[in-house]
């Protein structure tokens, strides 16, 4: 018996092409920068070392500095003020949880940023908040962190076509700017509401247009002189100042 002759299979791989767009972030509500302060990666990379017998002494929290430590910061001419791109990414992929049509491994496989920063606008004040550590005791403790009350952002999308169009792009990371958001203390995590946006093209900002005209004049001059001299955000952050500034003083005496 012979057997059947097998038919060829013509076989059409298409190469994925790419589209390209430039988004712009409006801060919806206030931005609380998180960035991981230098003693703590030191810590991590070296190992922590014994506090001195003077240093024991010391205040608990140095707000001054913890202000500082908390910026994302990068050398770009417009801006001291940055934001890891993969934030904003990642805020995408968990949006997409939430949005019919798309998935989160689609959008981490499909979607990318190029930049490794994007470029943040808006004039950081000192904020200082109450917060509960990560232990069982959820221990409370003060933490200083960088907060803009208005900000916004320019950032670069990269995604696969047909997978997704830039209409899609679009409205995911509108999704990402009302649910999720960037930051510390953002809506994702439920508590907080801060680190939302508005999103709008870099060609046609419509109503925003005038927002970022405003908020973008608080470039890198302004930034580089907020934190050089740092002005408290509100009346709770002036009285604990005070308290620690009276305090530099007795131990100083």
């Amino acid at each position: 018996m012979s057997g059947k002759k097998k038919e060829a299979v013509e076989i059409s791989i298409h190469k994925i092409k790419r589209g390209r767009l430039l988004a712009r972030l409006i801060g919806q509500t206030g931005l609380y920068f998180n960035s991981m302060s230098n003693k703590a990666k030191r810590d991590l990379l070296l190992g922590a070392k014994r506090k001195t017998a003077a240093e024991k002494q010391e205040i608990k929290h140095n707000p001054e500095m913890e202000f500082r430590s908390s910026m994302h910061t990068h050398s770009d001419k417009d801006t001291l003020l940055c934001f890891p791109a993969a934030g904003v990414k990642g805020a995408m992929a968990t949006a997409a949880l939430e949005t019919a049509g798309v998935n989160k491994t689609s959008v981490n496989r499909n979607i990318f940023l190029p930049q490794s920063n994007i470029k943040v606008w808006g004039k950081p004040y000192l904020k200082i908040d109450i917060v509960r550590s990560a232990d069982m005791n959820r221990t409370p403790d003060m933490r200083t962190r960088a907060f803009l009350p208005h900000w916004c952002a320019e950032v670069e999308i990269v995604f696969s076509v047909p997978t997704f169009g830039a209409r899609d792009i679009f409205s995911l990371l509108a999704n990402a700017g009302q649910l999720i958001g960037i930051g510390d203390f953002r809506q994702e995590k439920g508590r907080g509401g801060f680190g939302t946006f508005n999103v709008t093209s870099s060609e046609d900002m419509g109503e925003f247009e005038e927002d970022w005209e405003l908020i973008t004049q608080e470039d890198r001059a302004v930034q580089e002189a907020a934190a050089d001299n740092p002005e408290c955000f509100d009346d709770e952050t002036r009285e604990l100042m005070t308290l620690v500034q009276e305090e530099r003083l007795k131990r100083a005496a």
